[in-house]
């Protein structure tokens, strides 16, 4: 059984991409890391029982990774798969941007993925296999206004998983990383009908993408056959850029 571990497992995205994984693979079994808010999480555990489990998870704490990690190692021998998606915006132009909201995006979309990769790293290289797929932004190469904090912390994921990737590729692990654009999920509900249709505008395709058009590309990623892909930044934006 393939152990895959997803972070932000309560929301849309998070959700979608487990989702994907326990209907496309009958030996998947999927770990949802969540702090909170676990209603969504645990609604698709008892959709899947034994296949789908929630594990504590602070992202920002090095403390919580090791002990979930370890959880997840001792239960099902190793971890396959590691899925970052843990994220956070606090929109504000720098002029005006508190203290609270540059520290708190950083630590939630940037240093989570440095605790998330380093605590797997160990067992992943025991088993000489691991794939660790890491949720940037398109932000991280075209930032909006406002997003100083989130466009620094998603395109220094980038970075992180091009290094990364040299760093581990004997080992028999990949590191790749996912720019989405628009995405329908919670992040987009405050968007009210007129700036939508302006958002949609700006995109070829006219739409915004689901969680699934982002779960497809993760397991292929996350797949066997793929082990000659690493370091990549593979955009999801239904051509933007």
């Amino acid at each position: 059984m393939r152990s895959i571990l997803i972070t932000g497992g309560n929301g849309g995205l998070g959700l979608g991409i487990g989702r994907y994984f326990l209907d496309h693979e009958e030996d998947a079994k999927v770990w949802l890391g969540v702090r909170a808010n676990r209603g969504n999480a645990e609604a698709l555990a008892a959709e899947f029982p034994g296949r789908c489990v929630l594990v504590d998870l602070e992202v920002t704490s090095r403390e919580s990774w090791e002990t979930a990690v370890a959880t997840i190692v001792e239960t099902d021998g190793g971890i396959d798969v590691l899925v970052n998606n843990a994220g956070l915006h606090r929109d504000h132009l720098l002029a005006a941007m508190p203290d609270e909201a540059w520290s708190s995006v950083i630590s939630t979309n940037l240093d989570a993925v440095f605790l998330g990769s380093r605590a797997v790293i160990r067992p992943m290289m025991t088993r000489r296999f691991g794939r660790i797929i890491n949720i940037a932004s398109l932000s991280a190469i075209l930032p909006p206004l406002g997003q100083t904090n989130y466009a620094a912390a998603k395109a220094g994921v980038v970075a992180l998983t091009q290094t990364l990737a040299k760093e581990v590729a004997r080992a028999g692990i990949t590191v790749n990383a996912l720019l989405p654009g628009y995405i329908q999920t919670e992040a987009l509900s405050h968007m009210d009908d007129e700036a939508a249709k302006r958002a949609k505008a700006g995109i070829p395709m006219r739409r915004f993408g689901s969680p699934a058009e982002v779960a497809v590309a993760v397991r292929f990623l996350a797949c066997q056959d793929a082990g000659y892909v690493t370091g990549s930044a593979l955009k999801i934006d239904g051509g933007i850029f």
